[in-house]
């Protein structure tokens, strides 16, 4: 794991809709809200930003997404400390609200998160998370997986395209069966904006996340094959240049009864 090259791949992403993410699960002014899965800190910087919190506590199962978001860390409200988000280390109630970005698609037992996330807010008190829509709403990466499950039968696209928490209304039945009221479900909107082919595919080579793993994994003869046939349909019979690709978020919240 890069920091640095998940910044690039996905960190420019999350920081756009952090804010969005905020604005559906809400928040105000003197509340303690936990941060699972903080990454590089995009939501875990944005809550103070959007009320005048008493803390945030970022949690994240990578210990070098830690140590870049506790480097980063300028302000005393906020601490980072590495924690599975499957038995986070916080009592009963203590948090007003959590939060969690961009990495329940990720985890293995999705749903014991989000049961952790209810036991350690406080009775009233709010969970919301988001997941891409990776087979619906995620145009970018679609072309490349798209475009390799057809060249490489071998290539995992279908498990790629198809993650935990993004089938119809599946968070919001992740939520209802952890015990959570009021639960409401509804997609995120941001759009990723990328300046040329290369600032669109150099992240992909760097090895993060699936799509990474996937294209810096290539022989050098099939990664060259892949991406000429990508470039071909990021240009689109077009000089290169901006492109714009609307990316979908499913977002869930609900309440923790009394």
């Amino acid at each position: 794991m890069d920091p640095d090259a998940y910044d690039q791949l996905m960190g420019r992403w999350s920081r756009r809709l952090a804010p969005l993410l905020i604005g559906f699960g809400g928040i105000a002014d003197g509340e303690r809200v936990l941060d699972v899965g903080c990454g590089t800190g995009s939501l875990t910087f944005a809550l103070p930003e959007a009320a005048k919190v008493a803390a945030v506590e970022a949690v994240d199962f990578a210990a070098v997404y830690v140590a870049r978001t506790q480097a980063r860390n300028t302000d005393p409200r906020i601490t980072v400390r590495e924690a599975d988000a499957r038995d986070l280390p916080f009592a009963t109630g203590s948090f007003d609200r959590a939060y969690s970005q961009l990495v329940l698609h990720h985890m293995p037992q999705a749903e014991r998160a989000v049961t952790e996330m209810r036991r350690v807010v406080r009775p009233g008190g709010t969970v919301t998370a988001a997941v891409w829509d990776a087979f619906g709403g995620s145009q970018n990466f679609r072309i490349m997986w798209d475009i390799a499950g057809v060249i490489d039968p071998e290539s995992p696209a279908p498990f790629a395209l198809l993650r935990p928490l993004t089938a119809p209304g599946e968070m919001a039945a992740t939520w209802k069966e952890a015990g959570l009221v009021d639960v409401v479900q509804t997609d995120l909107l941001i759009r990723m904006d990328f300046a040329c082919f290369d600032d669109f595919w150099s992240p992909l080579l760097s090895g993060e996340g699936p799509a990474g793993k996937y294209v810096a994994g290539l022989t050098e003869d099939r990664r060259a094959t892949l991406t000429g046939l990508v470039r071909r349909a990021y240009l689109s019979n077009r000089p290169d240049g901006p492109r714009s690709f609307p990316t979908i978020a499913i977002a869930c919240r609900g309440t923790v009864p009394g």
